[in-house]
């Protein structure tokens, strides 16, 4: 009996129940595609942040104090200790591996070089100017705990940088000059360089270089030339070594718990910092994982995505309470005209024995299955929105997601119940008698 009075109740007044159900669906869309689109794209944004450069940078825990200012790091490149490359596989070993995007370890030696010439040329080398050859990866193999292969370097941590030519083989003798070094060397794709000591000052066997690329960086790269980082270990006599290693990770936006000391924590405030991709706890990790360093966060980089995502998370989740509301307000005057066009029928039905329960109960089911098929239509509509938004804003739309599913059938259901609350409560409390004598 009492599906039959819902089943009832729609066949005789489907124009409102249709009413109810599209302000449900439209109002279910909206968040749906908010929803999706706020679910995806902290991953997203976080990766495409990852093109501004490395937001953690590695050190020997034995260097002097940092000098650094406006986040910039001033102590000199070639002073304190050296670490080995041989552990830089432990990485991927961490807790949060996967976060790792890429990094790339880099070892400065101040060189001379000769008068650039072609390949050809075999003249003799005069020593004519004073520059900083940086050694790193740029597209190197490395083998991990698991026994997979995960390729990293330079390529990857600054994707900016603008190579004229190609970049360097990491087994050759190969290397790529700073735009401006470029042009004060009269240097080309194609040239021959010949490399110096800047303590000796005469030639070393086997250290000629061919210049296969010219690197715009926007930075002090630009003055430099980039190598093989064994060739900058040779230089240095730093075997096996290197300064700095420059780490990109993917991390959620820090708030006041992630920017607490972890010394001051408790075990249990402990665990939940260390179980959140925090690029604080993220370098914590690192430190534990590589001996006798210090890992410190890049703020400006770090700062910059986390209020970036903070913006776009609250207008999106903005957007989605005033989605929500308008359907709220919808169901609600929605209910109302219901109740009111069913005064004598509400009625009828206590005047027969049913309770303050049982109306309410009639009245809350024929609702919340307004609300299921509400609900519904409104998330396949708001996929196909989700997709529009992700494909225009982010180049890829969103995956549909069965949590999303079901969390819009329960926001359905509780905007409904929510919105039809107090029109409910009145049709529970009408007295019967003066409503059938036409009071």
């Amino acid at each position: 009996m009492f599906l039959r009075l819902v089943a009832d109740s729609f066949t005789r007044r489907p124009r409102r129940k249709l009413l109810t159900g599209a302000a449900l669906a439209l109002g279910m869309a909206v968040a749906t595609a908010a929803l999706s689109v706020s679910l995806d794209v902290g991953d997203r944004l976080a990766r495409e942040f990852r093109s501004l450069g490395a937001n953690l940078v590695v050190t020997p825990a034995a260097d002097s104090l940092p000098l650094e200012i406006g986040g910039v790091d001033y102590r000199p490149a070639n002073s304190g200790a050296y670490l080995p490359v041989a552990d830089l596989p432990k990485i991927k070993a961490i807790y949060w591996h996967n976060n790792i995007i890429a990094f790339a370890p880099t070892l400065e030696t101040v060189i001379t070089v000769g008068n650039p010439a072609s390949v050809a040329k075999t003249s003799s080398y005069i020593p004519t100017h004073t520059v900083q050859f940086l050694g790193t990866w740029v597209q190197h193999a490395i083998r991990t705990a698991d026994g997979s292969e995960f390729v990293t370097g330079i390529a990857k941590t600054n994707p900016w940088w603008k190579v004229t030519g190609r970049w360097f083989d990491g087994d050759e003798r190969e290397c790529v000059v700073g735009r401006k070094l470029a042009d004060e060397l009269g240097v080309t794709v194609g040239s021959y360089l010949m490399l110096f000591t800047s303590s000796k000052g005469s030639e070393i066997s086997s250290n000629g270089l061919t210049v296969v690329g010219v690197v715009d960086t926007g930075g002090s790269e630009d003055n430099e030339i980039i190598g093989p980082i064994f060739i900058a270990q040779q230089l240095s006599g730093k075997p096996g070594e290197y300064r700095k290693l420059y780490v990109s990770a993917l991390s959620k936006p820090e708030d006041s718990f992630a920017k607490r000391d972890p010394k001051s924590m408790s075990a249990d405030e402990f665990e939940r910092w260390s179980c959140s991709p925090y690029v604080s706890s993220i370098a914590y990790s690192i430190a534990q994982a590589l001996p006798g360093t210090e890992v410190r966060v890049i703020r400006r980089v770090a700062d910059g995505e986390g209020n970036i995502l903070r913006h776009v998370g609250a207008l999106l989740w903005l957007v989605t309470f005033a989605a929500l509301l308008a359907a709220a307000l919808a169901v609600g005057a929605s209910s109302a005209a219901s109740v009111m066009e069913r005064r004598s029928e509400i009625a009828l039905m206590k005047a027969l024995g049913a309770g303050r329960w049982s109306v309410g109960l009639l009245l809350a089911a024929e609702q919340l299955l307004l609300a299921v098929a509400g609900g519904g239509i409104g998330y396949a509509l708001g996929i196909i929105l989700a997709r529009v938004v992700g494909e225009r804003i982010f180049g890829v739309a969103p995956a549909p997601s069965m949590l999303v599913l079901a969390i819009i059938v329960a926001l359905a259901a509780g905007v409904t119940l929510l919105g039809s609350a107090i029109p409910l409560r009145r049709a529970a409390r009408f007295q019967p008698a003066p409503i059938l004598r036409g009071e």
